[in-house]
């Protein structure tokens, strides 16, 4: 994890900060004299070698310093803990009402292979994973917000936490993501289902409830856990479609704007918070699939294992 967010940092500041050139000017503007920016990069030490110039941004923000916006004209960190938090309040909602669904779907498909549930379920999985999330998100403000006017077609939250704001985006996350993680569900219950413990367990006389919930369901699990962590980075940093679509102020749209106006610091700031989550993430599924699976032992070297 730490070489991971290492190797990453020093690639970003590497591809923002080498031409210090530019540095100046995306802070000071494309207007600025060359004295303006030659005084300027002198202050903030910009001609002292590279290495230690990465090595003092690195540990600013280890230490929380992460600069000032030049674009939003305010501290790096109060704006991505703004914005993250609005990410982290639609994320989590999605999360909340996608995985329960998508795993019972799942379920409910592999128990049964080959039967009409799980040909109906196979049928909706692939359709609504199929569907890119900006045509679902103007089909379902077609029919919730023009047709049936039930629902707002923004979701700016400008007066504070709105319910019907979040419907909208949730729903287009959700429907995004739930096909996907339930045919992986199915995909690794149908495999489960076909282990000879589970026959055993079934020439045994045990009923098919006991069977699933006992024996099949938690190695079934072990496939869907990782996509799932998989899921929390990818809502995070790649929802950009779904917060612009709806006009919603989420890291995402944060993150597009700075890349946009050529924020350094915010990007810099921002690419390192991505960087964390996703291996952040990857942590807790190599966790929950030692939990689900005990025969997983990250902690004994492959050669102990071969001895054993």
């Amino acid at each position: 994890m730490l070489a991971t967010m290492l190797a990453v940092s020093f690639i970003v500041f590497a591809a923002l900060e080498h031409n210090i050139e530019d540095v100046a000017t995306h802070v000071l503007g494309q207007f600025a004299t060359s004295d303006q920016r030659h005084s300027w990069l002198r202050e903030n030490g910009y001609f002292d070698p590279f290495l230690v110039r990465y090595l003092r941004w690195l540990y600013g923000f280890v230490s929380g310093n992460w600069g000032v916006s030049t674009h939003f004209k305010e501290p790096v960190r109060a704006l991505i803990a703004d914005y993250l938090w609005q990410s982290a309040l639609l994320a989590g909602l999605s999360l909340l009402l996608m995985v329960p669904l998508a795993l019972a779907l799942g379920v409910l498909a592999g128990m049964r292979e080959g039967s009409l549930l799980d040909r109906a379920i196979s049928i909706l999985s692939i359709a609504t994973t199929s569907i890119p999330q900006f045509a679902s998100a103007v089909f379902l403000s077609v029919v919730f917000v023009f047709w049936l006017g039930l629902l707002p077609g923004a979701s700016a939250m400008t007066s504070g936490f709105e319910w019907k704001e979040m419907v909208m985006p949730v729903m287009v996350l959700t429907l995004a993501g739930a096909g996907y993680l339930a045919r992986m569900t199915r995909a690794s219950m149908v495999e489960v289902m076909a282990s000879p413990y589970i026959r055993t367990a079934q020439m045994k006389g045990a009923s098919f409830a006991r069977i699933v919930l006992r024996h099949a369901l938690r190695n079934a699990l072990v496939a869907p856990v990782t996509v799932i962590m998989l899921y929390i980075p990818w809502l995070l940093s790649n929802v950009i479609v779904v917060e612009a679509y709806f006009g919603y102020r989420g890291f995402g749209t944060l993150i597009y704007t700075a890349s946009l106006q050529h924020d350094v610091y915010l990007i810099e700031a921002g690419t390192m918070v991505a960087v964390i989550a996703v291996v952040g993430t990857q942590l807790l599924s190599d966790l929950a699939n030692v939990w689900l699976n005990p025969r997983v032992d990250f902690a004994t070297p492959v050669s102990t294992k071969a001895t054993l």
